[in-house]
């Protein structure tokens, strides 16, 4: 019997992005090992009901500190040893560098990594990369230099992403380990195709960690904007504070935001599908992102897509079909289109149902799935 293990990072992302990845390798009388560093009882719960077991290790998703990091690595590399793994998948950033290496020292058969976006250190803001993100980017092509040349496959959820880090970076790797999947997919089910219904008050929403380059403060600056001239339209945001992300809004800013009434505040969300529902246009001014998964969210749902034209937010749209692309940081054509839904709302369900065609044949997750069991030479 073949056995996997699968590094992620906070439990929650672990249940809701690979959930269906879990299920399709146990379907396929794999033995499952799930590995996070941020558990939480609610998903850990959730994980352990599919099959899979659940191994808790120490990981600091944001820190430099490099003896924090050897720690991490040698406690993945004791626990892999002890599974002895035919396959280990790593995904995100510092699981791909330190849970690969732990999986090379523990010499497991074949290792796989998954860069499902370059993050913070690739995503240039208004003014620039700061020093910090500088540091960062360094320390991060120097560890995927180290790390890549034994990966068996490396693969990327778009097309500029290995062009930006790998091509432009210069970094060795095998003969054809290069991938893109393209979008992680979803369970269809769980996002049921709704209709907007035409007699409500048009609304906004913004479903992202609350970082500045998921387009914070472009969103809250052209809500202010809006409501200046349509005081009863809704701005709705959901998502939590990442308090490990250097880029990330404080609870100070935060209540600041909040105080000014501007929007309304969800927080972090186990329904997104539900808040998605609710809303009518959805709404992500990102600066970058391997394929956004609650932008596919929004699409099954059939809600039209107001997003960025940058990596990974523009594989989510046709321009004028189902939603609109705009420049990054460019808050006035941002307002141009959420305008333009308000003062056209029968465009809503037009461009909704072909947000909902483009979801069914390109996100279904079965799909998806045997496109990367493929890759990863996983046989039914």
């Amino acid at each position: 019997m073949k056995s996997i293990v699968i590094i992620g990072t906070t439990s929650s992302n672990l249940y809701l992005f690979r959930k269906d990845f879990i299920v399709s390798c146990l379907n396929k009388g794999m033995i499952v090992h799930t590995f996070v560093s941020e558990p939480h009882d609610y998903w850990d719960d959730k994980i352990e009901k599919t099959g899979a077991i659940l191994i808790k290790y120490q990981m600091n998703r944001g820190g430099l500190n490099p003896f924090s990091d050897l720690f991490s690595l040698f406690q993945l590399k004791s626990s892999v040893n002890k599974i002895k793994p035919d396959i280990v998948f790593s995904f995100f950033t510092k699981p791909v560098v330190y849970g690969s290496l732990a999986a090379k020292l523990a010499k497991t058969p074949k290792i796989i990594g998954m860069i499902e976006g370059l993050g913070s250190p690739f995503t240039e803001h208004k003014n620039g990369y700061n020093f910090k993100m500088k540091l960062v980017r360094f320390f991060q092509v120097s560890l995927y230099r180290i790390v890549f040349p034994f990966l068996d496959k490396i693969i990327f959820l778009n097309k500029d992403d290995p062009i930006d880090l790998i091509n432009n970076n210069k970094i060795y790797h095998k003969p054809n380990a290069i991938e893109v999947l393209g979008p992680i997919g979803l369970n269809l089910d769980d996002y049921p195709y709704k209709l907007w219904d035409e007699s409500q008050e048009v609304s906004f929403i913004f479903v992202a960690r609350l970082l500045v380059e998921k387009g914070i403060y472009e969103y809250l600056e052209a809500a202010q904007i809006v409501k200046e001239k349509y005081p009863n339209i809704i701005f709705k945001v959901v998502g939590g504070i990442d308090s490990q992300n250097p880029s990330g809004l404080t609870k100070q800013e935060l209540d600041k935001i909040i105080a000014t009434g501007i929007i309304h505040y969800i927080g972090f969300s186990n329904n997104v599908a539900e808040e998605i529902r609710n809303s009518t246009v959805f709404v992500l001014p990102s600066y970058r992102e391997g394929v956004p998964r609650s932008t596919q969210e929004a699409m099954a749902i059939g809600r039209p897509i107001i997003t960025t034209d940058v990596p990974g937010c523009r594989d989510t749209v046709l321009d004028g079909v189902n939603g609109f692309l705009v420049p990054k940081w460019d808050v006035k054509a941002l307002v141009d289109r959420m305008c333009f839904f308000i003062g056209n709302p029968e465009q809503i369900n037009i461009m909704g149902k072909e947000s909902y065609k483009i979801a069914c044949a390109q996100f279904d997750v079965d799909k998806v799935n045997k496109k990367l069991s493929k890759i990863m030479g996983i046989n039914d």
